[in-house]
């Protein structure tokens, strides 16, 4: 009988020499809980047997128990690295069109190819559908979606108004007075040669489809004032890429400038409001109208040429550019065109009895009778934990406890190793006895 209690041992202490190696082999695993061995002693009695008199049968294994104590966080440079502090699971789909689960606490997600958020074996993270304010319209596990990052955002508009303001320098020059330009060699205004404008602004505008184009506005200083004219002009030529455009709506082709005059304190005295210039179609885009308004704040000052106010009402379609999670498991977007976008909220799941959840592998886990129905929640609320973005759960194994309770499970090994030894050593000696 002692060989078989000794057995039972052997065979306890095989099973918590594999525990304790299987928690060592994942310290660095993300999101791994250690897993505990827990013995009951075999006693076979009845009622007719002293209590006092009662010895074991040996041992088994009653349970291998996995702990969920927060594992150490380590930060990231990546903010789809999301780590749980608390309590709670993630929600995760194998295949991101089908309704199997699964649930984990390793938070370190990226970008697949079609712009889902997953994990490193491509399970899809699952969040609660939410309006644009970021509030959640439906909860339930059955309401979960596969987080995807959109790619764009919004609707181009074109370009129709621009405002556009700035200071003329009082100290400017004619460049048509120039002695270097004589009846010969006369004066000619040419975008490409600085000598012949005193400045230039430059403002982005967008066409129907959204493409970005330049607006360059060339101003000139025609004259200056005099004793018997105290005002000042200035022409301004104005350029969509290499078009010119055409202060005459009536002959868009034209070209014609814009006049701006100023009076002797350096107010604009005769632009009132927007100027319509005439129709301009870029490639692939539709016609479009085009006004620009000079007359909000532009002045001629003695202080240096500077633009003083910039707007326009075009918009192209925002390009995605970032992701970020909020500590209550918003998921929001950001885009090139300054738009924003809440793409759901994090759902994290509880367990009446997370030691009952069945190990799938690769820090996984699934429900089963045991462990009760995933009961579903937001982060921050209802005992779930809240999520740290940049940041991942590493094991909550601990080497040096684990390399103690190595040593214990070898020397439980040895001993009953010994006692198999001994119990043999008996049996021969009582066979080799002779009569």
């Amino acid at each position: 009988m002692s060989f078989y209690t000794s057995l039972s041992g052997l065979q306890g202490a095989q099973t918590e020499l594999s525990a304790i190696s299987h928690n060592l082999a994942n310290v660095g695993t993300n999101g791994f809980k250690r897993s505990r061995v827990e013995f009951g002693d075999v006693i076979a009695s009845s009622v007719t047997r002293s209590p006092t008199q009662i010895v074991g049968s040996g041992t088994f294994v009653k349970s291998v128990t996995q702990q969920f104590g927060q594992g150490g966080l380590q930060q990231s440079q990546s903010s789809l690295d999301i780590a749980i502090s608390g309590e709670g699971f993630f929600v995760i789909k194998p295949n991101a069109n089908t309704a199997q689960v699964a649930f984990t606490r390793n938070g370190a997600f990226s970008v697949s190819a079609d712009r889902y958020v997953v994990d490193a074996q491509g399970s899809a993270l699952q969040v609660y559908p939410v309006d644009g304010s970021g509030t959640v319209v439906a909860t339930g596990i059955g309401s979960t979606e596969s987080l995807r990052l959109p790619l764009t955002s919004g609707t181009p508009q074109a370009t129709q108004d621009v405002q556009l303001s700035v200071n003329l320098s009082a100290n400017g020059k004619v460049p048509s007075a120039d002695p270097a330009y004589s009846a010969t060699n006369p004066y000619q205004f040419d975008r490409f040669d600085p000598d012949t404008y005193n400045y230039s602004a430059a403002t982005v505008i967008y066409d129907s489809v959204g493409n970005p184009m330049t607006l360059t506005s060339y101003y000139v200083r025609e004259t200056t004032p005099t004793s018997t004219d105290p005002s000042s002009s200035w022409t301004v030529y104005n350029y969509v890429g290499d078009r010119q455009l055409s202060a005459d709506p009536a002959d868009p082709d034209a070209g014609v400038p814009v006049t701006l005059t100023f009076d002797n304190n350096g107010v604009l005295t005769n632009q009132s409001g927007p100027v319509q210039f005439g129709t301009i179609t870029p490639a692939g885009a539709a016609p479009q109208d085009l006004t620009i308004d000079f007359s909000i704040s532009t002045t001629q000052r003695a202080a240096a040429y500077s633009i003083t106010a910039q707007n326009q009402d075009g918009e192209p379609v925002g390009q995605l550019e970032g992701v970020t999670v909020d500590p209550n498991g918003i998921v929001r977007a950001s885009f090139s065109n300054g738009q924003t976008q809440a793409l759901g909220k994090i759902a994290l799941a509880q367990f009446s009895n997370p030691q009952g959840l069945r190990q799938l592998g690769n820090s996984y886990w699934s429900a089963t009778g045991i462990s009760g129905e995933a009961r579903l929640g937001e982060p921050g609320l209802g005992g779930f934990g809240n999520l740290m973005s940049g940041a991942i759960e590493r094991s909550n194994v601990d080497i040096t406890e684990e390399l103690v309770g190595l040593i214990a499970a070898q020397r439980n090994f040895q001993a009953n190793a010994k006692a198999i030894d001994t119990a043999n050593t008996l049996s021969q000696t009582i066979i080799n006895i002779r009569g």
